[in-house]
């Protein structure tokens, strides 16, 4: 007998622990780190910090918009996974510039990556998320190419920041980010693959973030 992943951990939880519970904590969380964000760039001494809040803002924005579900995965796991790459960009410290020659490059990765993400999140709308769940299928505009382009966006953006406020830490912020990124999409996936519109959507689009790669 087939079970969601949703009915499989529910029983597990606290009665507390609803799925709209859960969707609000993680909107009041998002915020707070915003807010967070928002005072370190405002005391930075780097020229190029304001575009790491421009690019983050979106999420905070696009968190507090979004429909409710309660097809909303309660594993702990896949909540650590999704708040730990959402929350590394918002972590990161605006640091230096790293090679003042590739600023141009790193200007056009950084509009190109932010339009890129914000052309996924403007076709998801409301159906914007950062725990695994299922806010409705989506198969246009980017997502005719690869089906987590919000994410190959990002990841464009964080390299673009690398260049324009380069730290170490910065570094271990992302590799931590994207390993918990990549979990995090085989995380999403267990929980729209059981609806066969997603299922359907899989067989069509083969790749998930990088053509030929992933």
């Amino acid at each position: 007998m087939t079970t969601t992943v949703e009915s499989q951990v529910r029983s597990a939880a606290p009665s507390w622990l609803t799925p709209r519970f859960a969707d609000r904590a993680e909107q009041v969380a998002i915020v707070i780190l915003w807010g967070i964000l928002a005072w370190r760039v405002e005391f930075s001494d780097n020229p190029w910090a304001p575009l790491l809040l421009l690019s983050e803002s979106t999420i905070a924005f696009f968190t507090l918009i979004r429909r409710p579900t309660e097809k909303l995965s309660m594993r702990l796991g896949d909540w650590l996974l999704a708040m730990t790459a959402t929350c590394a960009g918002l972590l990161v410290v605006p640091g230096v510039v790293l090679v003042e020659a590739l600023v141009p490059l790193a200007v056009l990765l950084f509009i190109g990556g932010n339009l890129f993400q914000l052309w996924a999140k403007l076709v998801l709308r409301r159906s914007f998320g950062v725990a695994p769940a299922n806010r409705g299928v989506k198969i246009s505009g980017p997502y005719r190419y690869v089906r987590h382009p919000m994410y190959l966006g990002y990841g464009i953006v964080h390299l673009s920041l690398l260049l324009l406020m380069f730290w170490p830490l910065n570094i271990v912020i992302y590799a931590i980010g994207w390993w918990a990124q990549i979990l995090r999409i085989l995380a999403e996936e267990r929980v729209l693959s059981q609806d066969p519109a997603y299922a359907e959507y899989m067989k069509q689009v083969k790749w998930r973030l990088i053509p030929g790669v992933f």
